[in-house]
């Protein structure tokens, strides 16, 4: 019953953010002297008003989902994973890297791609959690460090081995056998970008969900999360715990890394971080850091991304309105945690009237009895 009322204060809380990052948008698009109910109309047919769009918008939430994860898993332990980008980097380099490397058939390449994706994440991750349980290096700082090491490292290794034939910024082509994209999933949603990632990110969402709820090791993350002092006294691996939490973090994100670059892109390309990782943070708050939370924000923030350009085109509202709505929506997710306390003592001041109020009725009732 307890975890059913979260879930629900969970979910409306969200929703709250979502509808005052509406009316945020709504505002400013009336302030810059357009219609607000066209603008969102364009706004949200852009992502939906074909079968094609409703391919990309999926296709353009399969990475935010995993970076969702991502930072959503290593939240239940306690820590802040800043660095999805610079894992999906890595992940996207190790898949890149074998799908360049090797000529399999299509589903031992694709299996090895998606197990070395996650294996160059969880690397990635497990080094900010090794920091942080042997030295306490605070995350955020070793996470973002990693961060500028994957920046640097695909910079100098995709035109040393990986170049195309024509720039050095880029890697060759993904072979076809290499690439997520598969000719069926293209043709039934009339050659979008949606590839098989989006399967991938289903069956993870719930596995993660699986793990954080139903077994031993998701009782542990979260109880190092609640009180790491009180689970070490319990007998729990309080630096194992963090150091796992961080590789299965990584790991998610590499996936997503996978996701991005041998499925919705065709090619690496150097000098860019990919701000999927980042946006993974929002995608994460207003999911309130539940794995099915965090799929439902993703395909929100992939909707809204898909649809701003065809907005933009049929009403020159310029696109920026559209990220504007994106983080006033994460503000509002971000600081929900106060929206929740006042609510809280809102609900007990009531309480307490509805108790004195009845506690005054049951007076006058002894005192009209008396008499």
């Amino acid at each position: 019953m307890k975890k059913k009322l979260i879930v629900k204060k969970n979910f409306l809380m969200s929703l709250f953010a979502v509808i005052l990052g509406l009316i945020a948008g709504a505002i400013l698009m009336f302030v810059t002297g357009s219609n607000p109910i066209e603008g969102f109309y364009y706004l949200f047919r852009g992502g939906l008003m074909n079968i094609e769009r409703i391919g990309n918008s999926l296709a353009t939430a399969t990475p935010l989902i995993f970076a969702g994860l991502s930072v959503a898993f290593a939240f239940k332990t306690g820590l802040f994973n800043i660095g999805g980008a610079g894992q999906m980097l890595i992940g996207g380099l190790c898949a890149t890297a074998v799908g360049l490397t090797f000529d399999w058939p299509k589903p031992i390449l694709l299996t090895v791609i998606i197990i070395a994706a996650m294996i160059g994440g969880a690397l990635w991750g497990a080094l900010p959690g090794l920091l942080k349980a042997r030295f306490n290096v605070h995350e955020v700082v070793a996470t973002i460090m990693m961060n500028w090491i994957a920046y640097w490292t695909v910079f100098y290794l995709v035109p040393l081995y990986l170049k195309g034939p024509f720039l050095e910024t880029e890697s060759q082509r993904i072979p076809m056998a290499a690439s997520l994209k598969v000719s069926w999933l293209t043709s039934l949603f009339s050659g979008s970008y949606i590839n098989l990632g989006i399967f991938l990110a289903i069956i993870f969402v719930a596995i993660t969900a699986f793990i954080l709820e139903r077994t031993t090791l998701g009782y542990e993350l979260k109880a190092v999360g609640y009180n790491r002092d009180a689970a070490e006294a319990a007998g729990i691996g309080v630096n194992r715990n963090i150091v796992l939490s961080m590789a299965v973090a990584g790991a998610l994100a590499g996936l997503g890394g996978a996701t991005f670059y041998v499925g919705f892109a065709s090619n690496m390309q150097i000098g860019v971080l990919p701000s999927q990782g980042f946006d993974g943070i929002a995608v994460a708050l207003l999911g309130a850091n539940s794995p099915w939370g965090v799929f439902a924000a993703a395909l929100f923030f992939g909707l809204l991304h898909t649809g701003k350009g065809f907005m933009n085109a049929m009403t020159a509202i310029p696109p920026e309105i559209a990220d504007t709505i994106i983080a006033t929506i994460i503000y509002f997710a971000a600081t929900s945690v106060l929206i929740e306390r006042n609510w809280d003592k809102l609900n007990k001041f009531r309480l307490a009237l509805r108790l004195r109020k009845s506690k005054q009725e049951s007076l006058e009732d002894d005192s009209g009895g008396e008499q």
